[in-house]
């Protein structure tokens, strides 16, 4: 699935910890020197290097192909890019986070993540749209996601638009969203996913053994069982997707 990049801005331009600063995207010829070393650079990441060029998560630096001098900043073809995996992002907890080179799928490369202490190496997203997404959601206390098909989408893409102008949510707005709609509260097995074009509300189960199957609710505070009084919209979050008519995404 290819990512939402508009709602990707979204999710930079709200979440605590993605700081940007605006006027540093890298022109094309810098992306282009840049892939000659590398090959072809994944598709998100390369549209990140267009808009913000350079960014921090929590004050640690994204890699970028030239880093501003002074900045400190670990430009994306330093020593770190060997062994099959470019590396981009290390955490406080000595976690390094890089491209699988050979894992490339429609235009993306998935992204790892390596512990710098134990050596020890596991799948974090889909794509570098992914790995913010599934930063952002880690970083709001989501984990990966409410439940796995949830996480299976955010680690693709923070979110989608629907045909009918709804949104699928991404992790920037679950907790306002749910929050409006006061889940918790009224439906704590249940998580609202998203919101159609009319203001019903899209919901699946946050615990149980059907985590899958999704749910049109009317507008209003969901209650209890919210599959006694909903209309089952089909047994597979990304089933019901592939069925719309064109949605909006990237």
């Amino acid at each position: 699935m290819r990512a939402d990049t508009e709602l990707l801005r979204d999710l930079i331009a709200v979440t605590p910890g993605i700081v940007t600063w605006p006027g540093r995207g890298r022109p094309e010829a810098v992306i282009r020197a840049a892939e000659s070393v590398t090959g072809p650079l994944p598709r998100s990441y390369r549209w990140w290097l267009a808009a913000y060029g350079e960014g921090s998560l929590r004050g640690r630096p994204i890699a970028t192909p030239d880093p501003v001098p002074g900045l400190g900043e670990p430009g994306l073809l330093d020593d770190r890019s060997g062994g099959g995996r470019l590396w981009f992002h290390e955490d406080d907890d000595h976690e390094c986070f890089g491209f699988a080179l050979d894992r490339a799928a429609d235009g993306e490369w998935p992204v790892v993540v390596r512990s710098r202490v134990t050596g020890e190496e596991w799948p974090f997203a889909d794509s570098f749209a992914g790995f913010l997404t599934v930063w952002t959601a880690r970083a709001a206390g989501l984990r990966e996601g409410p439940n796995p098909a949830v996480a299976r989408l955010w680690r693709a893409t923070p979110g989608v638009r629907l045909p009918d102008g709804g949104t699928l949510l991404g992790p920037h707005v679950f907790g306002a969203r749910n929050d409006a709609w006061e889940v918790r509260t009224h439906a704590p097995h249940w998580v609202l996913v998203g919101e159609d074009g009319g203001g019903a509300g899209l919901f699946m189960r946050r615990h149980g053994r059907d985590r899958s199957s999704l749910y049109r609710l009317a507008p209003g505070a969901p209650r209890g069982e919210v599959a006694d009084h909903a209309e089952p919209l089909g047994a597979d979050l990304f089933d019901w997707l592939d069925r719309l008519p064109g949605p909006a995404s990237g």
